[in-house]
């Protein structure tokens, strides 16, 4: 796919347009003030900012990553870059409410194609398992750190210019990522077998869909009808000749449990990416500015653990003990945010401990867990492994968020970090009790042997 010594300049082009997709996740939260008081938006409308971009991105993740195993994985990721630069223009130049909107809800696709695709990518890059490791340590930091650092930036570009530089500092980000990539990695042609599945790519989008905007808004009737479809969707994946996700993803133990785990571990680190932010802007006083610093110490925690440390650790322990240590001292580092004061607390006392926990936690967590999601999926099958993950994280994150978000309005911030400690706890348990303690790549090879043998 590409040259050996450039694989790690594809590395970062990629883990930069993965960046660009996270930023916007988290970004936007710090200008939202400034966009309401410019476009003259309600309360109840200004949501739409965030969810257009949620809905669409969210609803296309499985659709984009399975894209990319028909289409080639490169082609459709520059696609999807082109797309996220192109709207994020549209929402920087954006003078009214429904073209902000709808751009936001544009660049959502985009990141969808673009996030499903990154990973898939990265697993073709690198085949060594010393320098998977390395690679995915680099890919989790980004995917971990980016909502943090979106929170800083998004007080850095607010404050400095105006809330338009928030979406117009993608430009020349996508458009050095897009000629980057075309220079560094070169095409291969889709490798999934049959012809596509539209009706069920129609049954998976609509369903997830819903689901996001059901969880969002806290909608029981358009959850239930987001099960049906997807009941509907399995149904019919049973009987197609060519269907969109193969039944016997269901067999892949490791990837099912990766999928489990990143849904439980998402929803408490979503709680700790927003809920502590609105801790330290309401109880504190913080402004954006400083609470984007006092995410500093996590982030730089996560780097040195993505630069080498969490391979290390992950070679000679394998991913089982350090995901489930992991995933325990995260848990940790939450229980203590919900010790700490409602009023007059100290940084230093208070808050970077529960930060040093997290960064070191999440460091030793990220690597192991992307590693167990993928290792035994064949290459032909990457970009739907990778929407799958994807969507479960952003599922988790999703549910988790709105059940912290309204336990902190109706109890307080303390009730939120407990429940957000509980659902790290019981992630850091499962990953021990399903997940195997070995590197899985010769398991990945003799499933894919397997399954093209029983076409």
């Amino acid at each position: 796919m590409v040259e050996k010594d450039k694989r790690w300049w594809a590395l970062y082009v990629l883990c930069a347009g993965e960046l660009m997709i996270v930023l916007d996740t988290t970004v936007v939260n710090v200008a939202l003030p400034s966009i309401r008081e410019s476009l003259a938006f309600s309360e109840a409308s200004l949501v739409w900012v965030v969810n257009a971009y949620m809905l669409t991105y969210g609803g296309f993740l499985l659709l984009g990553g399975r894209l990319g195993d028909y289409f080639g994985h490169r082609r459709l990721f520059l696609h999807g870059i082109a797309l996220f630069t192109a709207a994020s223009l549209v929402c920087g130049i954006a003078n009214s409410q429904w073209l902000l909107i709808a751009a936001r809800a544009v660049q959502g696709l985009g990141g969808a194609v673009v996030s499903a695709i990154a990973l898939s990518l990265i697993i073709d890059l690198f085949t060594e398992e010393g320098e998977r490791a390395k690679a995915m340590g680099v890919y989790g930091f980004v995917c971990a750190a980016g909502g943090s650092l979106g929170v800083l930036a998004g007080g850095l570009l607010t404050s400095a210019f105006n809330w338009h530089w928030v979406f117009l500092v993608n430009l020349p980000i996508g458009v050095a990522v897009y000629l980057l990539c075309r220079s560094l990695v070169r095409h291969v042609p889709g490798k999934a077998d049959g012809r596509l599945d539209f009706a069920g790519a129609a049954l998976i989008t609509a369903s997830s869909t819903l689901a996001v905007y059901g969880i969002v808004n806290a909608n029981l009737a358009l959850l239930a009808i987001a099960g049906v479809l997807l009941a509907l969707f399995l149904l019919l994946q049973a009987r197609v000749r060519a269907p969109l996700m193969p039944l016997r993803f269901f067999k892949l133990r490791s990837m099912n449990a990766a999928s489990i785990v990143g849904a439980l571990w998402a929803a408490s680190m979503f709680a700790w990416f927003f809920i502590s932010a609105l801790y330290m802007q309401k109880d504190l006083g913080y402004t954006p500015l400083q609470i984007g610093l006092a995410f500093l110490p996590s982030n730089l925690i996560m780097a040195a653990f993505s630069l080498g440390l969490s391979a290390k650790i992950v070679m000679r322990f394998g991913n089982r003990l350090p995901l489930a240590a992991g995933l325990a001292l995260a848990a940790s580092g939450l229980g203590l945010l919900a010790l700490a004061p409602s009023g007059g607390a100290s940084f230093v006392l208070h808050v970077l401990p529960c930060m040093v926990l997290l960064g070191v936690g999440c460091g030793m967590a990220l690597n192991p867990i992307l590693l167990v999601a993928m290792g035994e999926v064949p290459s032909s099958d990457s970009g739907l492994a990778s929407g799958v993950v994807n969507t479960a994280f952003m599922m988790g994150g999703s549910l988790g968020l709105a059940l912290l978000a309204a336990l902190a309005e109706g109890s307080g911030y303390r009730a939120a970090f407990i429940l957000a400690t509980l659902f790290a706890a019981l992630a850091a348990i499962l990953s021990a009790v399903l997940l195997r303690n070995d590197y899985p790549t010769e398991r990945r090879d003799s499933w894919a042997s397997q399954s093209s043998t029983s076409k």
